[in-house]
C-alpha cells in the first residue's frame, strides 16, 4: 500500500507540474470526456456491481489517456476512484489498488506505448486505431495485472497463472472496448481525441 501512495502522490504532481489545464477551452472540459469519467466507476467496480467477486473488473483508463491526454487523465483519475471506493462500499486501500492498477498504471503503459508507435510506425488511420486504440491497451492492461500481481502477491487460495489467464482475458475485453470507441471517434467526432490529429494521420494527397 506504502508504494501505491508514493506512486499516486508522485505521478499527480507531476501531472500538477505539468499544468495540462491550459489546454482546455474556456467552456471546460467537453463532455465526452466527463462521460466517459462517469461511466469508469462501473466499470472498476464491475465485481461489486454484478456481486461476482471472481469478475475481472475493466479499466477504461487507456481511452481516457487518449481522449484527454495523459496529464489530464491522471487528474481525472483521482475522482474515478473515489465514486468507485464510495459506491461499491470498498475499503481504502482497495480503492488505492485500483487507482494505481487500473487506472495509472495501464493509463502510463497505453500513453506510452502509443507514443512508441507515434515515433516508430507510419502515420495512417489504422495505425493509430490499431496500434494505439487496440494492440497499446491490450499490452498495457496484461501488464498492468501482471505488475499488480508481483506487487501485491497471489490471494490465498488463488493460483498465478488463473489470475494472469483471467487478466489477460479482461485485457482484451478493455482493449475492444478501446478499440471500438476510438474507431468511431476518429469517423465521426475526431475533435474528442486529444491524442488524434487528421493533419498528422490524414496527410494531404
Amino acid at each position: 500500500m506504502a508504494l501505491e501512495a508514493v506512486m499516486v502522490v508522485g505521478v499527480m504532481a507531476l501531472a500538477l507540474l505539468l499544468r495540462p489545464w491550459r489546454a482546455l477551452p474556456l467552456s471546460g472540459p467537453p463532455w465526452p470526456w466527463l462521460g466517459w469519467c462517469a461511466v469508469m466507476p462501473l466499470l472498476w467496480g464491475a465485481d461489486q456491481v454484478s456481486h461476482v467477486p471472481l469478475l475481472q473488473p475493466l479499466s477504461g483508463a487507456c481511452l481516457l489517456a487518449l481522449m484527454a491526454g495523459w496529464p489530464l487523465a491522471m487528474l481525472s483519475l483521482l475522482p474515478v476512484a473515489l465514486l468507485t471506493t464510495v459506491l461499491g462500499n470498498l475499503d481504502w486501500a482497495v480503492g488505492l489498488s485500483r487507482l494505481v492498477w487500473l487506472g495509472i498504471v495501464p493509463a502510463s503503459l497505453a500513453f506510452g506505448l502509443g507514443l512508441a508507435v507515434r515515433r516508430w510506425l507510419p502515420h495512417h488511420l489504422f495505425v493509430y486505431i490499431l496500434g494505439r486504440g487496440f494492440f497499446a491497451s491490450v499490452l498495457a492492461m496484461w501488464l498492468s495485472g501482471a505488475m499488480a500481481l508481483w506487487v501485491q502477491g497471489v490471494p490465498s487460495g488463488s493460483e498465478a497463472g488463473d489470475i494472469l489467464i483471467g487478466r489477460w482475458l479482461a485485457a482484451w475485453g478493455d482493449a475492444f472496448l478501446t478499440g471500438m470507441l476510438v474507431a468511431i471517434f476518429v469517423a465521426f467526432r475526431p475533435q474528442w481525441l486529444a491524442t488524434y490529429s487528421d493533419r498528422l494521420y490524414l496527410p494531404a494527397r
